[in-house]
């Protein structure tokens, strides 16, 4: 039985959005597959018709600085952004949390965008990138149909309707890549998971943490855990304790209580209870929190 029935590998984005509007059937695209092959092969994803293969389009294969930004393509394995040195500078929690993706084999072939469209509350690229206040591009064709593309920029978190559920409009957008804040003076941030100790595993938690310290003050920051609720989740109530405040004992136990009583854990058989997730965060978020706030200075 045929997966699909037809390949196309565009090299542009206008003629892969050309592909979606004339393609005969359900189309999909695909870029590292390493997702969506297993949801075809095991029957977790309806039937497709045509694979656009997206990993030549040359708009969403840069890694650069674009003004006061970084831009990442959507198509970029994540060991290339574990690797590259203007990632490691400007988005310290993004080169974690790829570097813990899978393991080495797969982490050269997944793609960033992959790890996002997959819309899962707890994947650890999408986490580190809420964190980092990204920015999503995605371009749909033109209304007039003459073969052009227009890209919007949305921020990160419209991105997701509920597990496994993107904002994307599939068939018709095609996820380009992030901007990102250039990092400044006093600016840092950090990515780290617990998971259970075979090796390569799902995270049983993961958390980021970027904030910006001045004159011994947290002066901005932002909290992302995962998974925290159905969608990608921030720890706002614990950035308002945090907010102005020096780092110490009082200042995390504070921030620590109003993280627990905002965020909502859930059981999961394959990974851990919501009650156990609970009892580790607390280390995770003092570790994570710490080391964001010692690389700011």
């Amino acid at each position: 039985m045929n997966l699909w029935h037809e390949f196309l590998r565009p090299t542009n984005l206008s003629q892969a959005l050309k592909a979606f509007a004339e393609a005969p059937g359900p189309i999909l695209p695909i870029a590292g597959g390493t997702d969506l092959l297993l949801d075809l092969e095991q029957g977790r994803h309806s039937p497709v018709h045509t694979l656009l293969d997206v990993m030549s389009i040359a708009e969403m294969n840069a890694l650069e600085v674009r003004g006061e930004e970084l831009f990442i393509g959507a198509v970029i394995p994540v060991n290339r952004i574990v690797l590259d040195p203007l990632a490691g500078a400007h988005a310290r929690a993004l080169t974690e949390a790829c570097n813990l993706i899978a393991g080495p084999q797969v982490r050269n072939v997944a793609t960033l965008g992959g790890n996002v469209a997959h819309a899962l509350p707890a994947a650890d690229g999408t986490i580190a990138l809420l964190a980092l206040n990204a920015q999503a591009e995605i371009a749909g064709a033109h209304a007039a149909g003459d073969g052009g593309w227009s890209g919007r920029r949305v921020p990160f978190r419209e991105l997701f309707l509920g597990p496994g559920k993107s904002s994307l409009k599939h068939g018709r957008e095609l996820l380009v890549g992030f901007y990102l804040p250039l990092s400044k003076k006093g600016q840092a941030s950090c990515f780290k998971r617990i998971m259970r100790p075979q090796g390569v595993a799902l995270p049983i938690i993961n958390l980021a943490i970027w904030l910006e310290r001045a004159n011994g003050l947290i002066r901005q920051i932002r909290i992302a855990v995962g998974p925290g609720g159905p969608t990608p989740w921030t720890g706002t109530e614990a950035e308002k304790a945090l907010l102005g405040k020096p780092l110490n004992d009082e200042t995390f136990n504070t921030a620590l209580e109003a993280l627990l009583n905002q965020v909502g854990f859930r059981s999961s058989a394959r990974r851990a209870s919501a009650d156990y997730r609970r009892h580790i965060v607390s280390s995770l978020f003092k570790d994570v929190l710490e080391t964001a706030w010692s690389r700011a200075a």
